[in-house]
């Protein structure tokens, strides 16, 4: 996958982006202009104190005229524009962090939303890891505020200074334009090779977390064969690529940044000395206008290291922003209901009319399925992989959106009814059960304060969980570390039944539910099972055809297509494609 950092943007393409960056930034605009006010009000604060000394110094303490109301007065004016300026300082910094963080909060908060309203499909061609990435760095858009805050007072501070130094003395000034041109190539050239050195700093980042994700979620695999020192090289490797980026960036901020702002402001300095010692030798100099004025030269200087600093991110902040931006304006939704008011699954009927389905939109997975289940009956799906047996289901469970034909539940249209109901009465039994860090209660209930406890305890016992939920030392109230890998796999598939069951579906839809089970937990829970499917309408994906029998319908498919349909013992008498797949199950068992 092409990485978003090797993409170079034009100026019409970041100036979209800035403007969709700027749309979220908007409810917390009044921070930013308040922290740009006080901003302005530090940057003049800070131009001024030193005249306010320069005319002590030159009216007052060198003419001999000053006395203790003089220097009471002068005190108490500096003393009180440094405590003004330090509160400038104080809510500058308070409003622009506030601001800051609100916006970043916000923004991770929509893009995780957004995240949420997308697609099976979308997740199918975006890898974990790149998604982690989106939402945790370039969602940083602090960085960004920042970036514009310190480009704005850097300007503003540039500029007062300026006016400052023209005010005391307008030749020496001019003289000082020399220097001008100096920064703005080192500004260009600090900018050219730092852009450069971010984003790539930046892309190894992205290819660290990507790692780690896959990894750290991959490390039973990783140590089954052996893996650690080729994958701990990989690591090594990118780790090292990243350091060295990181060294390089701290060079050019060594060589570039600091130093030679630094080295430009000595020379100004230096050169000022000599004017100013030039003009003394024909007229008196006064001490506190050349005082004024370094301080001055210096204030003009130093906001120049966050502008440089800001330049170099802005490319970074731009790309990070297109990626966002990009999420945020992906269309891949998941599948649109249009919901009928009152329209409820009551009886649990289901009817596909020739349904087609792509994945892909090229490649056709599901051609003309059609079937009716009963209200009550269960329906059960047979095929070697990848016949289309979990695409039904997919279907079924608007998970994705199917190209022709017509689903139906109770005889009303599935796009009918919301969401909402549709995942409240049909439950969903995966072969791979998922746990969340929490407690055993939790995981049943999923965190919904709506159910009771009493409720997951019936649940419990209903598929015979309690068992060994029992036996935990707080019972329902036991921790469950991440994956729920202190329980067998067994136990995991249990507490999925439970947690679909204390839903109380009106329609079930099985998964190979039971494939990932050991024989003795596979008996311990096919009465729940049973019990389970009692009053509903069951779909099973079966890999165990003996599981199946009592089912009133068996659709055998094959390559997408139902190719043969019936109950156990007819499709036995048909002799054909499924009696083969029994009668090959049985033998591998008798064996």
């Amino acid at each position: 996958m092409t990485d978003e950092k090797d993409i170079k943007l034009s100026f019409k393409e970041q100036w979209h982006v800035f403007t969709f960056i700027i749309s979220f930034l908007k409810p917390f605009k009044w921070y930013f202009i308040c922290a740009v006010f006080f901003g302005v009000l530090t940057t003049v604060f800070t131009a001024v104190m030193p005249l306010i000394l320069s005319f002590f110094m030159d009216d007052h303490l060198t003419a001999g005229i000053a006395t203790t109301q003089t220097l009471i007065y002068f005190a108490l004016l500096y003393f009180s524009v440094r405590i003004l300026n330090a509160l400038s300082w104080f809510f500058r910094w308070i409003t622009l962090q506030n601001g800051s963080n609100m916006a970043n909060q916000f923004i991770r908060g929509k893009l995780y939303a957004k995240i949420h309203t997308l697609g099976m499909r979308y997740f199918d061609q975006k890898p974990t890891g790149w998604l982690i990435t989106r939402i945790t760095n370039d969602t940083d858009l602090f960085q960004f505020w920042f970036m514009i805050f310190n480009g704005i007072i850097s300007v503003i501070s540039i500029v007062v200074s300026f006016a400052a130094l023209f005010y005391i003395d307008v030749p020496i000034t001019f003289a000082m334009l020399i220097f001008l041109p100096i920064l703005l190539g080192a500004i260009w050239l600090y900018n050219r090779i730092s852009t450069r050195v971010y984003k790539e700093m930046r892309k190894r980042l992205s290819e660290l977390n990507t790692k780690l994700n896959e990894y750290i979620s991959g490390m039973r695999i990783i140590q089954q064969f052996r893996q650690e020192a080729r994958l701990n090289a990989e690591f090594d490797a990118t780790n090292d690529e990243y350091y060295r980026l990181r060294m390089r960036v701290i060079s050019i901020n060594g060589l570039l940044l600091n130093p030679l702002v630094n080295l430009l402001m000595a020379l100004s300095i230096v050169l000022v000395l000599l004017l100013f010692g030039q003009r003394s030798l024909h007229t008196v100099v006064e001490g506190g206008l050349v005082y004024a004025f370094i301080q001055n030269v210096r204030q003009y200087f130093n906001p120049i290291t966050g502008l440089m600093d800001s330049l170099s991110s802005w490319s970074d902040g731009m790309v990070a922003s297109s990626r966002i931006r990009q999420i945020m304006n992906e269309t891949e939704y998941v599948p649109e209901q249009h919901p009928v008011d009152g329209a409820q699954i009551l009886e649990g009927k289901i009817e596909f009319r020739h349904v087609n389905f792509s994945y892909d939109g090229e490649h056709q997975i599901l051609k003309d399925i059609s079937f009716t289940v009963q209200p009550g009956e269960t329906l059960a799906f047979v095929g070697h992989t990848g016949s289309g047996k979990s695409s039904i289901i997919n279907v079924f469970m608007r998970f994705y959106e199917f190209s022709d034909g017509q689903i139906l539940i109770d005889d009303r249209d599935i796009r009918d009814y919301s969401m909402e109901e549709l995942r409240r009465k049909i439950g969903l039994v995966l072969q791979d059960s998922f746990i969340f860090v929490g407690t055993v209660a939790d995981n049943i209930r999923m965190m919904n304060p709506e159910i009771s406890m009493d409720e997951v305890v019936a649940a419990s016992q209903f598929v015979q969980a309690d068992t060994f939920i029992d036996k935990l030392p707080e019972k329902y109230e036991s921790a469950v570390i991440e994956g729920g890998d202190a329980f067998s796999s067994g136990e995991r598939q249990l507490l999925n039944f439970a947690r679909t069951i204390v839903r109380n579906p009106k329609v079930l839809l099985l998964d190979e539910a039971t494939a990932s089970i050991d024989t003795e937990t596979e008996a311990l829970i096919q009465d729940g099972l049973e019990r389970m499917a009692e009053g509903r309408t069951t779909m099973v994906i079966a890999h165990r055809l003996s599981t199946i029998k009592d089912a009133q319908q068996i659709l055998v498919l094959d390559k997408g297509r139902i190719i043969e349909r019936g109950s156990h013992d007819e499709l036995l008498a048909l002799d054909g494609y499924y009696a083969d797949m029994y009668r090959i199950q049985t033998l591998q068992k008798e064996l």
